[in-house]
């Protein structure tokens, strides 16, 4: 192929001559000038013809590539005694943590044994209460 293509990859080749195709499937004018004996070599093939004209570099289709934004940031150089200052808040915060979920499960402990917890109601226990209601009712 053309060095053209070489500055394409793979994937924005297939897109360029996929949207190329399909603009020639609907009556878009060819670039190229293409006698009948090769049309008809090609079968008036849609695809060979947006790859002739890709081959040819007459299309008018770019390609922009995003390229990663750069840090204006600058990274300041931690000092040991801020370093440390980190690690001692985190450990702290960790300390923290696990005593909340001691607290927690203790509540929980102590809720269990008092009793507290209510059972989930049942549908079939609903229609027995009813049941004995209206019986006594009678």
């Amino acid at each position: 192929m053309v060095e053209k293509m070489e500055e394409f990859t793979k994937y924005e080749i297939a897109r360029i001559l996929g949207a190329r195709a399909l603009q020639l499937a609907m009556d878009a004018p060819v670039l190229l000038k293409i006698d009948k004996e090769k049309l008809e070599e090609i079968n008036y093939d849609v695809l060979k013809i947006a790859e002739l004209e890709l081959q040819e570099s007459v299309l008018p289709i770019t390609v922009k590539r995003p390229l990663p934004k750069k840090a204006e940031e600058k990274i300041k150089k931690l000092s040991k005694k801020e370093i440390e200052k980190i690690e001692k808040s985190s450990e702290k915060e960790e300390e923290d943590d696990r005593e909340e979920e001691r607290r927690e499960r203790k509540e929980e402990k102590e809720i269990e044994e008092e009793g507290e917890i209510m059972e989930l109601a049942r549908p079939k226990d609903e229609i027995e209460e009813e049941t004995i209601e209206q019986e006594e009712e009678i």
